[in-house]
């Protein structure tokens, strides 16, 4: 969950997960394809989609992994009572200016999301195990180990996780270790975050934040969160 007390704007990027971005008052703005444009009180954007977003006021961004929900549900509009509703169980008020509710329940936001929408459908267990071990936190198993650990090669693990959670792993691997991260930021450097998060560099870092956020470490660092 990100957070931030004021209008905000990033720039063209892709993430491997469903984005729900519920603005504290005013609306958001989602922008892709050629020209395309989709404004309401609360947005979800499908994983995988190439987007620039802005927020007229504070907001809050949820993410889910991408078989949470269901891949038919694409770019949708939350409308003003759905959004609200979100808000209160991550105890906001849709009040501009508040950063994250002190009592905020990921799992209820969740549960909330799915009752707006559609579930997707639950991975295979070879999928489930292959993306735990691939994104844990300072993992670094080839995924030749991994799909060993299922009785797969690697070209048939990486072919059944596209399939089944939509995305390749390698880029889900690149999605967990900004996680990671960006979980560091609010208490360690960018080139501290970067090394203990698996990047190469801080320069990978930045890279990576870039395309899968459209923002950059340093802005993510001074979000609440």
């Amino acid at each position: 969950m990100f957070a931030e007390s004021g209008p905000f704007h990033v720039t063209l990027h892709r993430h491997p997960a469903w984005k729900v971005v519920l603005p504290l008052g005013g609306h958001v703005e989602v922008g892709y394809g050629t020209g395309r444009t989709v404004a309401a009180t609360g947005v979800i954007v499908p994983p995988q989609l190439a987007h620039t977003c802005a927020a007229s006021a504070g907001y809050v961004a949820l993410f889910l992994d991408p078989w949470v929900l269901d891949p038919g549900l694409g770019l949708a509009r939350l409308g003003d009572g759905a959004a609200r509703r979100v808000l209160a169980v991550l105890g906001h008020t849709g009040t501009p200016g508040l950063g994250p509710g002190p009592n905020s329940d990921l799992a209820a936001a969740r549960a909330e999301l799915l009752t707006l929408t559609r579930a997707g459908r639950p991975l295979d267990p070879r999928v489930a195990h292959a993306v735990r071990e691939s994104s844990r936190a300072g993992s670094d198993v080839p995924i030749s180990a991994i799909a060993a650990d299922v009785g797969l090669s690697p070209p048939r693990l990486r072919a059944l996780v596209r399939v089944s959670a939509g995305v390749p792993l390698t880029r889900l691997r690149r999605w967990a270790r900004l996680r990671v991260a960006i979980a560091d930021l609010p208490r360690e450097s960018a080139a501290s975050a970067a090394a203990g998060a698996g990047f190469a560099d801080q320069a990978h870092f930045t890279r990576t934040a870039r395309s899968l956020l459209g923002r950059t470490p340093a802005s993510i660092g001074r979000s609440p969160a």
